[in-house]
């Protein structure tokens, strides 16, 4: 009876592991997104605004009121997390109490689009952003 308890124990304590690291795994993947869908999503719907650099310089920029964001600055977008950036992209800006003129994609792009556009958005941050 003790050894199939400490066997039983020790398989579910083994399940428990690797479950958690599946877990930790996946949850890190998601996180991360895909670079190249976010770039060429980033290059198509945001840089006409935030430009092709991200410096908030598109050709748009120069009719805005205010200027859109800088995403190659660092000290602001690193304390940004990806949660409200994901709010400010798939529904607008004015839905974190920012400009209405930054519109919601949320009709346009996937939540995975918008996780891979977060993902390639933190590369350009100088600072580097470190989750």
């Amino acid at each position: 009876m003790r050894g199939t308890t400490r066997l039983r124990i020790t398989l579910l304590a083994g399940l428990l592991a690797v479950s958690t690291v599946v877990a930790l795994v996946i949850a890190a993947g998601a996180q991360q997104g895909n670079l190249a869908n976010g770039k060429a999503k980033y290059q198509e719907h945001c840089a006409s605004c935030h430009g092709t650099e991200g410096k908030g310089d598109g050709p748009d920029a120069k009719d805005l009121t205010p200027k859109p964001r800088n995403h190659t600055d660092g000290n602001a977008m690193n304390r940004l997390r990806d949660n409200y950036l994901f709010t400010v992209i798939k529904s607008g800006g004015q839905t974190v109490g920012k400009s209405d003129q930054m519109p919601g994609w949320g009709s346009i792009l996937t939540d995975q689009d918008i996780t891979d556009t977060i993902a390639f958005i933190r590369t350009l941050a100088r600072p580097p952003y470190k989750p």
